[in-house]
């Protein structure tokens, strides 16, 4: 396959509040967990339905391959089966759209990237991790034992559907360093729930992905990519699974720039952004020498002093320059990318692929 461009299906079949208020109204909740266990089981399942149906259609798949885009990353969620009470309540299942996913990408000749995106007890305590604030999935074997029977369920479906690109262990685990700075930014709605909660250990994960690997690889051909996220550790994963047993692995990288804020000065410029760029490469190019790599998610976030007071002229070169570095950054530096992510349904400048199209900040042929 060439060069991996592409586009995330975010808040389809795993839900994030700030790309679709709306879902969430009239419930005190701030991840999909809360909203499940406060709707009642009618309601929940009716409003998940519209929102599965309508969020993406076929419609969506044939706008991403007319932008010359070759794939898509399916966020899914660990329940995504429904065949486990004690794994899947209070959630609502979601199987058949990923079937759909698949017939539509064979349709229009687009490429599948599942990822798994949630885990149980989380793997990251961010809202799209399902359970704000808790992080402790790498807490109970039994927890890492079911992610792996998903995974291989997932295999086992679709390893013969000629749309599946490779399969992503898990999403975003998190750095044991980050922890601190989560549980503020994504507070708990049960505190006694989050207790015990941490980062993932990177020799926790390492054995995780080496696990899954064999596991996939039990039903995936080699021409199937096995993916894994470098858990916010870029160079912890120098020479990992190197040997001849280990075929067709895939390093994942997400890289935002607007995460990079607190790294910047008081007054910001567009040149601080495209110096971070620089140095992301730089380490990005050094990892290419021992696995394939992409940028799995990024997006056109960013935020500039006086940015409020721009003109739509202004606005449009300010996001325009991030658009163009970061793709000649992506594209020199890596095997590929993923924009996150391919539409929102709120106000959040620099997210949404079909807005920034539309606004003329991102080319509308790839």
């Amino acid at each position: 396959m060439e060069k991996i461009r592409g586009v995330n299906l975010g808040n389809w079949l795993v839900l994030e509040k700030w790309m679709h208020p709306p879902l969430f109204h009239g419930v005190d909740a701030e991840d999909e967990t809360d909203l499940c266990l406060l709707l009642s089981d009618d309601e929940k399942r009716a409003r998940l339905k519209t929102h599965r149906d309508s969020y993406i259609t076929e419609y969506d798949f044939r706008y991403i391959k007319n932008m010359g885009m070759n794939i898509v990353r399916l966020p899914v969620p660990h329940f995504v089966f429904g065949d486990r009470p004690d794994f899947c309540e209070p959630y609502v299942p979601c199987i058949e759209y990923v079937d759909k996913a698949f017939e539509w990408a064979e349709r229009t000749g687009l490429k599948v990237l599942i990822d798994l995106h949630t885990a149980p007890d989380s793997q990251n305590g961010f809202d799209n991790g399902g359970i704000c604030g808790v992080c402790k999935w790498h807490t109970k074997e039994e927890n890492i034992e079911r992610t792996l029977e998903v995974l291989e369920m997932l295999a086992k479906r679709y390893k013969d559907n000629d749309a599946l690109y490779g399969i992503q262990l898990l999403n975003e685990p998190l750095a044991p360093v980050m922890w601190e700075f989560i549980k503020k930014r994504y507070p708990p709605s049960d505190p006694e729930r989050a207790k015990g909660s941490g980062g993932v250990p990177t020799e926790v994960l390492r054995d995780f992905y080496t696990r899954g690997y064999h596991r996939l690889r039990r039903h995936l051909d080699e021409d199937k990519v096995i993916m894994f996220h470098d858990g916010f550790r870029l160079k912890e994963w120098e020479g990992f699974m190197q040997g001849p047993e280990y075929k067709n692995i895939m390093f994942d990288a997400h890289i935002y720039l607007a995460m990079t804020d607190h790294d910047l000065p008081e007054t910001i410029r567009l040149s601080h952004y495209l110096q971070k760029l620089e140095e992301y490469a730089e380490g990005l190019r050094h990892m290419r020498q021992f696995f394939p790599i992409i940028i799995g998610e990024w997006s056109l976030m960013h935020r500039i002093t006086g940015m409020e007071d721009f003109s739509a002229t202004e606005l449009r070169h300010s996001y325009s320059t991030i658009a163009n570095a970061q793709l000649f950054t992506w594209e020199s530096a890596t095997d590929g990318w993923i924009f996150w992510s391919y539409k929102l349904l709120s106000e959040s400048p620099g997210w949404s692929l079909r807005d920034c199209i539309q606004k003329g900040w991102f080319p509308d042929r790839i």
